[in-house]
């Protein structure tokens, strides 16, 4: 699993319109899911800073994120151009590799094809859950 995170401080009154394209179903979204190794997107609001957000977008590896971006250079500039409307920073906060031989059973358990449905549709978000379970 690869896990690509980037920090957003959005434009006092562009809150909803924010979550609308980052958010679940939104434009990025939608871009991302164009492609078969992506393994899901979440979206977080800091609860202490209400202009702050956090994405997270989960890939199976390093190398189909960035075959992702080679293949989709031109949306992914054109989409960039237009979100850049509603946030006056933003951060790439870094890109994360689940490490080789980590027991957890949450991060094997991510292995797309074994996966039950559910967490096909959304294992990044599966694995937000599980870790505030613990």
């Amino acid at each position: 699993m690869f896990l690509v995170l980037w920090e957003f401080e959005v434009k006092p009154g562009c809150e909803k319109r924010f979550e609308r394209v980052y958010g679940p179903g939104g434009d990025w979204d939608s871009l991302f899911r164009r492609d078969p190794h992506h393994a899901g997107s979440a979206l977080f609001r800091d609860p202490g800073k209400a202009l702050v957000y956090l994405t997270v977008d989960g890939w199976l590896s390093r190398k189909s994120y960035e075959e992702f971006l080679v293949a989709q250079d031109a949306n992914y500039k054109a989409l960039d151009a237009v979100a850049e409307e509603l946030t006056p920073n933003e951060r790439h906060i870094g890109s994360y590799e689940t490490l080789a031989g980590l027991n957890s059973p949450i991060l094997d358990a991510i292995k797309p094809r074994e996966l039950p449905v559910r967490l096909r549709q959304d294992p990044v978000g599966e694995i937000f859950a599980a870790f505030q379970l613990l």
